[in-house]
């Protein structure tokens, strides 16, 4: 895999492709904010229906219409609580958070043939303006003596260790990385959460008090989960996914090409988009929202051509279709119905990539149809999934907690296998590996923990 320096010397990558203006015009907020008189007329659109379909689509049951009203009445703080009251990452949820296939598409207005509230836009409105100069909105239960364990500081640990310091726990998250977010501080486009804004909910968060974090430490290295369970009343495990799917194809290895999520890391965690090497051309293999965040940032870094392949359709990516949309709309071209056969390269550098065109069998089963193409390429991005690392939880040769196709296996308030032990986030089998389920994971994990830590 290649890694961000420029040692190599290829002449069609380097950093600096654009004027300073640029980067800070391509990296800024997407979607430009409401402001209070489009806020007003939007919200002035809901039909504050009674046992709203946005709500029942919404993971983490958001009270919509609750919040909307509150937004058509000018109560900005009111409406804001109400959001964080099921979702504390509710400002970030309103940013990331693939609005057009939940609660817009249940939005009854859609279903009239209009166009749908734009739930999300009316969520950030509320989150970016109701809590200004406000105290923190929750405070903490009286203290109940009991301490949990949370292992990983992404949105299901945050979520699950703010609701447990709430109903007054002591709350130690164990995080691997530098910085709390997980996700939403490392893996998500720059664009998308703009200015530090994962940091500052983090902060946000904190506020609630009851909560020690241990950055830099790893589960399986620096503590084990033996040690957790003896140390701690409850554990609750928010691993994320910790590893990246392999092409499986010659030339995997040459310089030049790079995990996507390595390099999107890279993005948001610089303070300076212009140091950032990126090539002319550039071949992105995947069909998830991480190939289309990696896709478009590649495009704003400067490069001048960016591909991104997929194996099959179009309705088969589990990137959505707005998503498709954004990417093609900034210079991005989608290439359906390709697989990778090998990467070639000189003098150990990635310079195009040969595909072979898929089709599907008469039983729906995927297939080459033995007919290849080359693209010519500067770089290339992997970014056909992540897999679950179960190596931490390992104090033997097997793991303690029942896996289920290759994840923990827990029910449906996050108990696994073992007895105080819950798991909720990416990290657990089933859901779509989407920040808003994480955040309804660490929650009603919380309130599971809390019933049992109560008997």
């Amino acid at each position: 895999m290649g890694t961000l320096d420029l040692t190599n010397d290829s002449p069609d990558i380097s950093a600096g492709r654009l004027d300073l203006g640029e980067y800070a015009i391509n990296f800024d907020d997407a979607v430009s904010p409401l402001n209070p008189q489009t806020a007003r007329v939007e919200a002035n659109r809901c039909y504050f229906c009674y046992d709203a379909p946005c709500m029942n689509a919404c993971p983490t049951g958001i009270d919509i219409p609750g919040f909307i009203r509150k937004i058509a009445t000018g109560n900005l703080s009111g409406a804001a609580v109400r959001i964080l009251e099921q979702n504390v990452l509710g400002g970030s949820c309103a940013r990331d958070c693939p609005t057009e296939i939940l609660c817009e598409q249940a939005c009854v207005r859609k279903a009239e043939g209009e166009n749908p509230i734009t739930i999300g836009n009316l969520q950030r409105y509320a989150m970016d303006n109701g809590l200004d100069g406000m105290p923190h909105p929750f405070a903490r239960a009286e203290t109940t003596g009991r301490r949990v364990a949370v292992v990983g500081g992404g949105p299901a640990g945050l979520a699950c260790a703010h609701r447990l310091a709430m109903l007054g726990h002591d709350v130690t998250i164990f995080e691997a990385r530098e910085k709390l977010g997980g996700l939403n501080e490392y893996g998500v486009a720059e664009y998308k959460l703009a200015h530090d804004f994962a940091a500052r909910e983090v902060a946000f968060i904190m506020e609630i008090g009851g909560i020690e974090v241990k950055l830099g430490t790893a589960l399986g290295r620096d503590v084990t989960l033996s040690s957790l369970r003896s140390e701690y009343d409850a554990v609750f495990l928010g691993l994320g996914l910790g590893a990246v799917k392999a092409l499986d194809c010659e030339g995997e290895e040459l310089a030049g090409v790079f995990n996507a999520v390595d390099y999107i890391a890279s993005i948001r965690q610089t303070d300076d988009f212009a140091s950032l090497p990126i090539g002319r051309r550039i071949v992105v293999i995947g069909g998830g929202n991480t190939a289309i965040d990696i896709a478009v940032q590649a495009k704003r870094l400067g490069a001048e051509d960016v591909i991104l392949v997929y194996r099959r359709g179009p309705d088969a990516m589990t990137a959505t279709g707005h998503e498709q949309e954004f990417a093609q709309t900034n210079g991005v071209t989608i290439k359906h119905w390709a697989r990778p056969l090998r990467i070639e390269g000189v003098d150990g550098h990635a310079t195009r990539v040969i595909f072979e065109y898929t089709a599907l069998d008469t039983s729906g089963k995927l297939i080459g149809t033995g007919r290849e193409f080359i693209i010519e390429t500067d770089m290339v991005f992997k970014a056909i999934g992540q897999s679950f690392v179960a190596d931490p939880l390992r104090e033997g040769t097997e793991s303690p907690l029942e896996l289920e196709n290759g994840r923990i296996k827990a029910d449906d308030e996050g108990r696994t296998s073992l007895e105080g032990v819950w798991a909720g986030g990416d990290c657990v089998a089933g859901g779509q590996d989407l920040t808003v389920e994480s955040v309804q994971a660490g929650k009603l994990a919380a309130h599971s923990i809390d019933r049992a830590l109560r008997k």
